[in-house]
């Protein structure tokens, strides 16, 4: 009997490729089934999870308040802000005032990136000046001048220093000084509901065997993911996975759950959100 195919996917990161190095190589046993590895950038991945494209897919917890009818979250695959998360740099130092005038070059309007911009401005994006870029010439776009302000993710958390720039705010730092703690809950892996849920929970369960199996196999991982490691060496692509594949990522836990759920709520009370999606994790 042939394997069911099934697509995964997920952005062409450090992290990701981390991530998924067991499952990518067949490091890992899938009986039965076959992953067809489907890498783009997170606004495209959001957007297809709209139109329920994927059987599963990388998505940014921003976007779930748009998919949690046609998707459930899986418990790993979690990407935690723990006390630092998206960054807003520019060429000087500006106050949030002045970031509010500014205009300002994102990632995309679903990111969480951007829901955690509006929730800290206290600003929906009709009052803002915005620039969608992809996530990786938002430096671009400010050292032009396109943008004034650019709200960054993934490595460019590491690396802005290196491109002149200065940081104005963490929007992780600030999230975790505002809710005891709770780390940003900025990206999840979610699974298509048109499969069955004894299916959700074998696939559910291969992901996370990929996981810990590089977490264990972390040299080895680490080396795979390096391909995708824009402007950095193994030592800062090193670093940068550990800040998002850790525990958190094994299991979101009862920590990361309620995080999800105040992240979501604070959108939704603040009309940033259209709805409050009601939380279904793979169990």
């Amino acid at each position: 009997m042939e394997p069911l195919a099934l697509t995964l996917g997920h952005s062409p990161d450090p992290d990701d490729a981390f991530m998924f190095y067991g499952l990518a190589k067949e490091l890992i046993p899938t009986p039965g089934l076959r992953f067809e590895h489907i890498l783009q950038d997170i606004q495209t991945l959001n957007e297809r999870a709209t139109r329920g494209e994927l059987d599963i897919s990388a998505v940014s917890i921003h976007a779930y308040a748009y998919v949690s009818d046609t998707y459930a979250l899986l418990p790993s695959g979690a990407s935690m802000g723990d006390g630092y998360g998206p960054m807003l740099v520019a060429r000087q130092e500006l106050t949030r005032d002045e970031v509010a005038k500014r205009r300002i070059a994102i990632p995309g309007t679903m990111t969480s990136a951007f829901l955690a911009l509006q929730l800290w401005l206290n600003k929906p994006a009709r009052e803002l000046n915005l620039v969608i870029e992809p996530f990786d010439h938002i430096f671009a776009a400010v050292k032009s001048g396109r943008a004034e302000v650019g709200l960054i993710i993934h490595e460019g958390q590491l690396t802005y220093r290196n491109e002149g720039l200065v940081m104005c705010a963490d929007l992780g730092q600030w999230w975790g000084q505002e809710q005891d703690g709770l780390p940003l809950p900025l990206g999840g892996n979610v699974i298509h509901k048109r499969h069955p849920p004894e299916l959700r929970k074998r696939i559910s369960d291969i992901l996370t065997a990929s996981i810990r199996f590089s977490l264990e196999h972390r040299a080895e991982a680490v080396a795979h993911s390096l391909q995708w490691a824009r402007d950095m060496g193994r030592d800062l692509a090193d670093q940068f996975v550990g800040m998002y594949v850790n525990h958190w990522t094994l299991d979101y836990g009862e920590k990361g759950r309620e995080s999800i759920r105040r992240f979501l709520a604070a959108g939704q009370h603040s009309r940033f959100l259209p709805l409050a999606p009601k939380l279904e994790f793979v169990v």
